[in-house]
C-alpha cells in the first residue's frame, strides 16, 4: 500500500500579522484542498498595538486558526512575554508553541527538529537565545543511534552560516548572515527540509547531498529554504507548500534518489587558506616532470606596452604583485598568497619564471599560454600562490578559477571551439589546469569522453564519471594523486592514480586520431617555438582574449 504524503505549509516571520497569514492560508486551502500543518519560523509575534489586538482575538477564541499551526519561540527580548513556558505549550486553539529546542514527532511518524531564537553570545543564554548546551541536548539522543539517517524537517529562526557555498547566492549580506552553530546542527541532523527566516529574504538553495560520492553509500538530499516576512511590501515569498512522506515509512531507494541539480554539502566546504603548512604527498623531486613546459611571468616593464595583462596589478621590485590603487583612491592591502618552501617555477612571484607568456592576471589566479601547446590557443590557468592541486585551494581561488573557465568557454565558442580541461596532480608541485580548445567540426563531446575512457582502459586504468555538481575536494583529500578531466557538457572524469601514470596522458588523448588527430604533437618538447614566436603568439592571444577577460572590468 502506497504511503499518502503529508501536505505541509511553511511560513517566514509572521510578526503579528495573523489575519493576513490565515486569510492567505484559507484562500490556498479553498483552491487546492486542506493542508495537514503549518510550520512558522522566525518571529511569530509582533510588538505593535495592532499585532497585540489581533493576537488577543485568537488567544480568547474569538478567532481560530484554520490549520494546525506550530511556531518557534521568541527571537527578540520584546516578544518573550508571549511564551509562558520554555518547554512548549498550546497558546491558542490550533496554535502550538514547539519550545526552545527539541524534536516533535507527528502521528504519521514525521520527525521535526527545532531550535528557537538567536545563537547566544553569553552564558546563561537569554530567553530569546539558544546555547551550545541546547544544541547538544537536541543532537545527542538523535545522532547517537546507529539507525539515525536524518530528520524530515529542521526549523530554526536563524540561517545556517555558509549555506550558500557551492550554490546560488542569496540576496543578503553573507558576511553577517547566519550562525555557525546552526550550520553544524544542519550538517549533523541531515534534514530533508530546513526552514529559517529573520533575514527578510526568500532563498531556495539548490538541494545538497549528505554523502561523499564514491566513498559513502548514497543518502537523501537536503533542501534549505529561507522565507520572507508575511505581507512584506516587496512581495517576496513567505509561504512554501510541499508534500512529504515521513522518512521512516519511505522506500529507501526512493529516499536516496539524487536530483540532477544536487550540489556538494555547503557545510563541508573548506574555506581557510592553507598558508601555514603546505604538506603534499608528492613534493618536488628529481622525478618531477621538467617544469620548463610552463615558464611564464610578469614583465616588470608593464606600463602601457602590453594589453590584456598587468592592468590590475603591478609588479613590485621583489616580483610580488600588488593591487593597483584605483578603487576610490583607496589602496588595497597586499594579499598574502601561500609561498613555496623552495624554488617553484610556477609561482607568479618566483624569480625563476620566464617573462612573456602571461595572458591575464586576476587577484588569485592567472592565465598563460602553454609552452609547446597542442594548439595555438592551448592555455593554462594557474593560482598565483603556491597550491599543489585544486583540492588544496581556498574558496576564493576556486571561485576565480571558475571565472577564468567561464571566460575561456565563451572565448573558444566565439572561435567555433569546445573547451576541454584537465589536471594531473602527480609529480607536479604547483597546480596547472590545462585548457585545450577542440574545434567543433573535429568531433563531438561524446567522442572526447570515449577517447579518454578507452585509452585509459588500454593502459589498465579505470576512469570514473563523477556527478556534475561534485566537488573534487570530497573525492580526493589533499595529497591524493589524481588525473581529472572536465568536458564542455559539464561531465567530469576522474582517476585516482595508484602507482604509475603516463605524464603526457592528457595530451596523448587529445592529440590522438579520435580527437585533434595531431599525434606528432603529443609530446610538448616536439612543439617548442622560438622565444620570438612565443612572444608573437602571446601578444595575439592577449588581444583576442581581452573582450572576454573579466580582469579588465572596472
Amino acid at each position: 500500500m502506497e504511503e499518502q504524503p503529508l501536505r505541509v505549509l511553511a511560513c517566514g516571520d509572521v510578526e503579528g500579522r495573523l489575519n493576513a497569514l490565515f486569510n492567505r492560508v484559507q484562500a490556498i486551502q479553498k483552491k487546492t484542498g486542506q493542508f495537514d500543518l503549518l510550520l512558522c519560523v522566525g518571529e511569530f509575534f509582533g510588538t505593535t498595538p495592532e499585532a497585540e489586538a489581533e493576537w488577543q482575538l485568537y488567544k480568547t477564541g474569538a478567532k481560530k486558526a484554520p490549520i494546525h499551526t506550530y511556531i518557534l519561540g521568541a527571537a527578540s527580548q520584546e516578544t518573550v512575554k508571549n511564551f509562558p513556558n520554555t518547554d512548549g505549550c498550546e497558546l491558542a486553539e490550533n496554535i502550538t508553541y514547539l519550545g526552545r529546542r527539541g524534536v516533535f514527532t507527528g502521528v504519521s511518524g514525521l520527525q521535526i527538529a527545532y531550535v528557537s531564537g538567536h545563537e547566544a553570545r553569553q552564558e546563561p543564554a537569554p530567553a530569546h537565545c539558544f546555547s551550545s548546551k541546547d544544541l547538544v541536548a537536541l543532537m545527542t539522543p538523535l545522532t547517537s543511534s546507529s539507525k539515525f539517517k536524518g530528520v524530515d524537517i529542521l526549523l530554526t529562526s536563524q540561517w545556517p552560516r555558509g549555506v550558500w557555498h557551492y550554490a546560488n547566492n542569496p540576496e543578503v549580506n553573507t558576511k553577517l548572515c547566519g550562525s555557525n552553530s546552526i550550520a553544524s546542527l544542519a550538517d549533523k541532523l541531515k534534514p530533508r527540509y530546513h526552514f529559517a527566516a529573520l533575514e527578510g529574504a526568500h532563498y531556495e538553495r539548490l538541494p545538497y547531498r549528505n554523502h561523499v560520492v564514491l566513498q559513502e553509500n548514497a543518502q537523501h538530499v537536503s533542501r534549505f529554504i529561507a522565507l520572507a516576512a508575511v505581507n512584506n511590501p516587496a512581495k517576496k515569498k513567505y509561504l512554501y507548500a510541499f508534500n512529504i512522506i515521513p522518512m521512516k515509512t519511505m522506500d529507501p531507494t526512493e529516499l536516496v534518489k539524487q536530483p540532477q541539480d544536487v550540489t556538494e554539502n555547503p557545510y563541508r566546504c573548506p574555506t581557510k587558506d592553507k598558508t601555514d603548512t603546505q604538506k603534499t604527498a608528492f613534493s618536488a623531486t628529481e622525478e618531477e616532470e621538467p617544469a620548463n613546459q610552463y615558464f611564464f611571468d610578469l614583465s616588470k616593464k608593464q606600463g602601457g606596452g602590453s594589453r590584456g595583462y598587468g592592468r590590475k596589478r603591478h609588479s613590485d621590485g621583489d616580483g610580488r604583485g600588488r593591487d593597483q590603487q584605483h578603487h576610490q583612491g583607496q589602496p588595497k592591502q597586499p594579499r598574502r598568497h601561500p609561498q613555496p618552501s623552495g624554488p617553484c617555477w610556477f609561482c607568479l612571484a618566483s624569480p625563476q619564471v620566464e617573462k612573456h607568456l602571461v595572458i591575464s592576471i586576476g587577484t588569485h589566479c592567472y592565465l598563460a599560454l602553454a609552452k609547446g601547446g597542442l594548439t595555438p590557443r592551448h592555455v593554462l590557468i594557474l593560482p598565483i600562490g603556491h597550491y599543489q592541486s585544486v583540492v588544496d585551494m581556498s574558496s576564493e581561488v576556486v571561485e576565480e578559477m571558475e571565472k577564468y573557465k567561464s571566460a575561456l568557454r565563451k572565448f573558444y565558442k566565439s572561435k567555433g571551439e569546445r573547451c576541454v580541461l584537465f589536471e594531473r596532480n602527480y609529480r607536479s608541485q604547483h597546480l596547472q589546469l590545462q585548457v585545450v580548445p577542440v574545434p567543433l567540426n573535429c568531433c563531438a563531446t561524446e567522442d572526447i569522453k570515449e577517447a579518454f575512457m578507452v585509452q585509459a582502459q588500454e593502459q589498465q586504468m579505470e576512469m570514473m564519471e563523477i556527478p556534475e555538481h561534485t566537488d573534487l575536494k570530497q573525492i580526493a583529500p589533499p595529497g591524493t594523486p589524481y588525473f581529472y578531466v572536465e568536458l564542455d557538457s559539464g561531465e567530469k572524469l576522474f582517476y585516482r592514480i595508484q602507482k604509475h601514470f603516463p605524464l603526457q596522458f592528457g595530451r596523448e588523448v587529445l592529440a590522438s586520431e579520435a580527437v585533434l588527430n595531431i599525434p606528432t604533437r603529443a609530446d610538448w618538447k616536439e612543439c617548442k617555438q622560438s622565444k620570438e614566436e612565443e612572444e608573437e603568439s602571446s601578444k595575439q592571444l592577449r588581444e583576442d582574449f581581452q573582450p572576454y577577460d573579466f580582469t579588465w572590468d572596472e
